[in-house]
């Protein structure tokens, strides 16, 4: 119950972070919006996967992005079914939600909506949005689970 309850709280903050950056604060046509010396909203239209790689241009790619992220997203909805251990449960969850988060986006866009950007002076870390934030949680949560408790629970 865990890992579904939490990929419902993340698909929902996802959409409304986005729904909200791009209507109520209307960020295609504001930005930037600067938040604090490190902190800005920018809009970037990512076509790809993580870290803006594997950029897909024509409607084959985008399906095929489409495909692969519902398929991966039952996957490990059903590995969550499975699974006792709330760490790999809940790790789970944040990349489901996540991922059907970023799946909405490509099906109502076109393209997933990216809009947060840390950075130090000229230097930026990835422009993001609250799906892939859990994501990569998510994906950390699943090492630490597999490198360090999964030895533990062997025991």
């Amino acid at each position: 119950m865990l890992g579904f309850s939490l990929a419902l709280i993340t698909l929902i903050l996802d959409q409304a972070t986005k729904i909200y950056a791009y209507r109520a604060l209307d960020l295609p046509i504001n930005e930037p919006i600067v938040l604090t010396p490190f902190l800005k909203l920018i809009v970037v239209w990512n076509r790809g996967i993580s870290y803006g790689l594997f950029q897909q241009d024509g409607d084959l790619g985008r399906w095929v992005l489409i495909v692969v992220s519902i398929l991966a997203a039952i996957g490990l909805s059903v590995w969550i079914r499975r699974t006792r251990a709330k760490l790999l449960a809940a790790s789970l969850g944040l990349i489901v939600g996540g991922a059907i988060g970023n799946v909405i986006d490509r099906l109502w866009y076109g393209a997933v909506f990216d809009f947060i950007q840390f950075h130090l002076g000229d230097w930026s870390w990835y422009v993001f949005n609250v799906a892939d934030a859990a994501i990569v949680a998510g994906v950390i949560g699943l090492l630490y689970d597999s490198f360090v408790l999964e030895g533990r629970r062997g025991r």
